[in-house]
This record gives structure tokens, sequence and C-alpha cells, in this order.
């Protein structure tokens, strides 16, 4: 028997975008909050979601360990369950229902119930945390087992005779270092390794080496950490990696920070740890392209082991960026991406279409703007309206049809935009096949300057020219058509 049993709703099967990638991630957050519970002494079990194809496969895990608790505790370190999807939410109230129907008590921790709380309430959940669970969840832990008064109990939601009671959120946990090692001995690391090796990628595994976010795009939802930045220590995160890399010969790492690297001289501190502990790891990240201009940073982060990283470029107009709150500007764009070229650091952009008030004209500066820099990879997606945003805000009362997508594939336009998502949806397949007709022509280049010199995945973009031309072309005169009848 066990006191506690965690799980999560984010399924990769159910998302068949993510599926294909083949490049699943252990749900981190999850691990972190089961750890801090049995570092309190807690008996507790992890059922890992992530690649079952059923919530009803809990049933029998339920059955055996017979929890007083079952919690539902979301990676909120994965940005997809920042979107809510529909096929998570139906999973979560699925295993809600099952855990019930055993007599568990339900807590949900998650960005979804924070932002939709009184549907999970609804589907029999016992209490919802809002943002940061691990120390209210050990609280209500606590006052549960001891039986006593948990009313009082900061980021709770729960309902009491009828009336749903909503206590204030908790502040946010400024020394990280505080959190013991997420308890990755509680889940089968084996079967994430099988599905990457099938990608053919070097098996991945993921590190937060901080929570929340300064900065203050409007589209940018922060449910779990707020506006609030706070980070490890290098010590910390070295300690972790050489953890992970002993115990399961792992040496590559996705840093699933919002952004990486924010507070100043993390980065060259943590190149120093590194080499301290003899450790030669591999890793990617998510960064903005104005604080990886700072000082000596992408010196730093090329000798620590970067291998790539993701910048939220998100349009290659100045007005959209600036209607976003993004401060940024296109020429930070160019130049960090052309440093990090020069320092072997593969560079690839998120591109986000149909923002408030997009023209054709800002559309063709982004596609100009893929063009010409030639990252190694893009994300294309549209405008996604998030609770809690300043943009959500503007576009609310579009909403009443569609609120979530069903999965990450999914480029609905969820509110009234320059144009319809039919458009989008086929903007976003064109723009791709004009990045890999400018990736094409940029290794024609290098073969005929050396044609021995090009990898296999190289020569296959050249061979793959003969169709991307003919169908990038038929695309544009249709998006043609589509803006001319719009307009």
């Amino acid at each position: 028997m066990l006191d506690v049993v965690f799980s999560h709703s984010y399924y990769y099967k159910f998302d068949a975008k993510q599926w294909r990638n083949k490049t699943p991630y252990p749900p981190l957050g999850t691990l972190y909050a089961a750890s801090y519970l049995r570092d309190n002494n807690y008996k507790v079990g992890v059922f890992d979601a992530n690649l079952l194809d059923s919530p009803l496969k809990i049933k029998p895990y339920l059955e055996t360990y017979k929890p007083r608790l079952f919690v539902i505790y979301d990676d909120g370190f994965n940005y997809l369950t920042k979107m809510c999807l529909t096929t998570m939410r139906e999973a979560a109230f699925e295993m809600i229902k099952i855990a019930k129907s055993l007599q568990s008590k339900v807590i949900v921790c998650s960005s979804d119930s924070t932002d939709h709380y009184e549907k999970y309430l609804n589907a029999g959940a016992d209490f919802i945390i809002q943002g940061e669970g691990e120390i209210s969840l050990k609280e209500l832990t606590d006052a549960l087992t001891a039986n006593i008064d948990y009313t009082a109990i900061k980021g709770l939601v729960y309902r009491h005779q009828n009336n749903i009671i909503k206590n204030p959120k908790r502040s946010v946990l400024r020394n990280l270092d505080d959190l013991p090692m997420p308890a990755w001995d509680l889940i089968d690391i084996e079967p994430y390794r099988k599905i990457w090796k099938e990608s053919g990628q070097e098996f991945t595994l993921n590190i937060a080496t901080t929570r929340g976010c300064p900065f203050k795009c409007n589209w940018c939802a922060k449910p779990i950490y707020g506006n609030r930045y706070n980070s490890h220590s290098p010590e910390y995160i070295t300690a972790h990696i050489k953890y992970l890399s002993k115990t399961y010969n792992v040496n590559r790492f996705w840093m699933c920070d919002d952004i990486f690297g924010l507070k100043p001289n993390w980065v060259q501190h943590f190149n120093k740890t590194l080499k301290k502990e003899n450790l030669n790891i591999k890793y990617y990240i998510q960064s903005r392209v104005d604080l990886l201009l700072k000082e000596d940073t992408i010196d730093a982060l090329a000798e620590s082991g970067l291998e790539e990283v993701w910048v939220g470029a998100e349009s290659g107009s100045q007005a959209i960026l600036d209607a976003m709150d993004k401060e940024t500007t296109v020429e930070q764009i160019y130049e960090a991406t052309q440093l990090l070229k020069q320092k072997n650091i593969r560079v690839a952009f998120f591109i986000q279409f149909g923002y408030l008030g997009e023209t054709k004209e800002d559309i063709a500066k982004t596609i100009s703007m893929v063009k010409e820099l030639i990252p190694d990879n893009i994300g294309v997606s549209v405008s996604y309206p998030l609770p809690g945003t300043k943009f959500y805000d503007k576009v609310k009362d579009d909403l009443k049809l569609k609120a979530n997508w069903i999965d990450s594939d999914d480029l609905a336009m969820m509110f009234k935009g320059t144009y319809s998502t039919k458009f989008y949806r086929k903007l976003q397949r064109y723009v791709h096949k004009e990045f890999r007709i400018s990736q094409a022509y940029s290794n024609l280049k290098s073969f005929l300057a050396n044609p021995f010199k090009l990898s296999r995945r190289q020569y296959k973009s050249l061979a793959l020219l003969g169709y991307y031309l003919p169908s990038a072309f038929l695309d544009k005169i249709l998006l043609k058509t589509m803006q001319h009848n719009n307009d």
C-alpha cells in the first residue's frame, strides 16, 4: 500500500505530432513533487502515463497499491501542458473517475486545472492546487493524513457546501536548491531510450535549471511559476547531470527552462563547474536573442557543450514583435543567429503567425527572414490565446466555439484574425517547404565547393528539391488566391 500515487495527464500517443517525433521526455515536474513528498517520509509511487495509450491502464495500478491520495501533477516544464489540449483534459477526467471509484482522494496540480478549476472539481477532483505545488501538496497531505483543518492552505481550491473556495496563491520557491533531486528511480527510463533510438537521435533527458520567466510577452501564460524567475545553482545542476550520467549513461540534455541562463554569469559559472567535475555533455536550450548577445554568453555556451538553441524569433516584422511586447528586435535575431552559426551552434526558430493586426507584408517579412538566415530548424504555429494573458483578454469574446486545440498540430484559429484557419494551415506547410528549399540551396553550394563533405541529411535535402520546388510553387498560388479572396 502507498500513501500517495502520482500521475499526470500528458499522453504522447494522444498528440500525433509529438509522437511522430519519437523524442519523449519523462514528466520532470511530477518527479520533483514525488521526490519532495518521499523526502518528507511518505510512501509514494509514480504511474507514468507518457508512453501509454489509455488512461484506463491506471486502474490495475491503483487497485494494487490502494493509495489514500491520488495526485495528477502535470509537468510544468513541458510547454505543451500550458496549452491545455482537450485530449489530455479528457484523460485527466477519466483518471479522476477511476481513482474516485477506488475511494482515493484526488488532488490535481496543472496549468489546465489552475485555469479551469471548476471543470476539474465537477469531474470529481477533491482539491486543486494552483501554481507551484510542492509545498502546498505537502501541507495538504499532512492535514489529510492527520485529519486536521486544511482550509487555510495557500494555493488550494476546493468545494465546501456547494461553494467553490479559492485560497490565495502561494509565493513561489526562491531557493530551488532546497528541493531534492527528482525521483528518477520511480519510473522506467528504458522505454524512453528505446523510442529515442527509433528517432535516430542520441538519447536525451530533460533538466530544469530555473522556474519562471520575468519577461512579459503578452501572449505567453505563466500559470505555474508566474513572472518570478528563480534559479538552481550551477553546483546543483552539475550534481544532477553527474547523477544522470552515471546512473543512466546519458550525456545529452534538454534544458527545458522557459529561458536558459538569464541570471548574470550563471552560464559562465556552469561552464566552470562542469569542467571541475570533468563532465563533457551536449545540451540544447530555449533562449532570447537579446540575452544571447550579452557579454561572452555565446562563447560560454559553446564551451560548455551547447549544441542547439531554440529562440523565440516569432516574426520578421518589427511591428508584430512590438505588438507582442516581445522587447526584441529583428536586428537582434539576425545578429544572434549569425554569431551562433559562427560558433557551430545550431539555431532554431519558433515562428508565430496570426497575431492580431498581422498583414500580408508582415507575413512576407517573416518568410524572408527564414529564407535569408536559414536556421537549422523551425517550429511554425499560430497565435494561441492562453488564459491569464493580455492577448487572451483581447480575443476572449471570439472563443465561444473553440477555446482549446485537440492536439499540438491542430493550428485552428480560435479568434477572428486576418485570415482563416485554412489559410494559416496552408501557410504553415508552405513556410516549411520554403525553409527546406533554402536549406537545399545552401547545401548545394557546399556540395559544389566540396562534394565529399556533406552529411547524409544534406544529401537527402538535395534529393527532395524536386518535390519541394513545385509543391511550394502551387502552395504560393493557393495562398495568394486565399489572400485575394479575403481582401
